[in-house]
């Protein structure tokens, strides 16, 4: 099989020279890097056009005539790819050197997978361990891995997304149905929201990268505490479960288009009751602070299961209950 390392660069010249040398230094190299920039205004692509030069694979630049955000910049980077396999790649991680050959074998074995996706460690921006990896942070704990492993990630899905783009592989051959990505969703939870639904997914309970966390990046894996956890579900306001009810409806859409490919009814019932559990969250928030209407409404959420099956259970309840 032939693999496409796919990169989406904007203004990243403090670590993308780090991250270059560790894509030249992997065992299994790829047949191809292609890098959309989004308009650096700093170093980035004088340090792009050096890499490519010296490079021991090809490497294709392409810069897009207008800013578009990172997903739409990652879409035309894995559109433009030829591989086999597509590995999106941040510009400010390290990857080690066995990802590519790990990602790979993952994709060798029988039944093949059509999504490979693996654990990291997550750094400081000096490249310091922080004690913590992606999943252990995200609670993506082994009865979930060993569920996902034997076919059934979506579920856990839908309660929380455990796929990084940095840490994912997917198969060319499911292009078509994850692009256009809508602009509301991440990349990388699209993706593994519609692979999943139609094909097998592979995780590696290994971590293959070091995960940077550092000020300017726009999505990190900044430590869940209690505290931290806290201050994000106050944030999580009207207008927030408004527009994840929007997100799921255009999933359940793009996953209606696709049923003939294997999308089966239960899958799309999920989704469709995913996105009715965000619009009831949002009702909430609309309502009466701590009101009748909110307790009944939550009361109601509960006796359906959707608590249990789209959101994090009692957590979800208090907060709806209490914040």
């Amino acid at each position: 099989m032939t693999l496409s390392i796919v990169m989406a660069t904007f203004n990243g010249a403090a670590h993308l020279p780090r991250q270059l040398r560790s894509l030249a230094a992997q065992e299994r190299l790829p047949d191809e890097l292609v890098v959309s920039d989004d308009g650096s205004t700093d170093q980035t692509a004088t340090i792009l056009h050096g890499f490519a030069e010296q490079a021991p694979f090809p490497v294709r630049l392409l810069t897009n005539d207008r800013p578009l955000g990172s997903t739409a910049n990652f879409e035309v980077a894995i559109a433009a790819a030829t591989g086999d396999i597509i590995a999106p790649c941040d510009q400010d991680d390290v990857w080690y050197p066995e990802k590519l050959k790990r990602i790979e074998a993952a994709f060798d074995a029988t039944p093949r997978p059509s999504l490979v996706f693996s654990d990291a460690d997550v750094v400081d921006e000096q490249l310091r361990p922080l004690g913590y990896t992606l999943w252990t942070n995200l609670g993506f704990n082994e009865p979930l891995q060993r569920r996902a492993a034997a076919g059934d990630l979506t579920r856990t899905l839908l309660r929380f997304n455990v796929v990084t783009g940095t840490a994912m592989a997917l198969d060319a051959k499911w292009r078509e149905m994850i692009l256009p990505i809508p602009t509301c969703w991440v990349h990388d939870a699209w993706t593994a929201l519609m692979i999943s639904s139609v094909a097998r997914c592979a995780p590696i309970a290994e971590s293959l990268l070091a995960y940077r966390q550092h000020a300017s990046q726009q999505i990190g894996s900044g430590r869940l505490t209690i505290g931290r956890q806290l201050e994000l579900a106050r944030q999580m306001d009207a207008a927030y479960f408004a527009r994840e009810a929007e997100k799921f409806c255009l999933a359940a859409e793009r996953l209606a288009a696709w049923r003939t490919k294997g999308v089966s009814d239960e899958t799309l019932q999920r989704v469709d009751e995913k996105a009715a559990h965000a619009a009831a969250r949002a009702r909430m928030r609309s309502s009466s602070r701590h009101g009748h209407r909110r307790w009944k409404a939550v009361t109601v959420e509960a006796a359906r299961g959707r608590y249990r099956s789209y959101s994090l259970g009692i957590k979800s309840i208090a907060q709806d209950l209490f914040l």
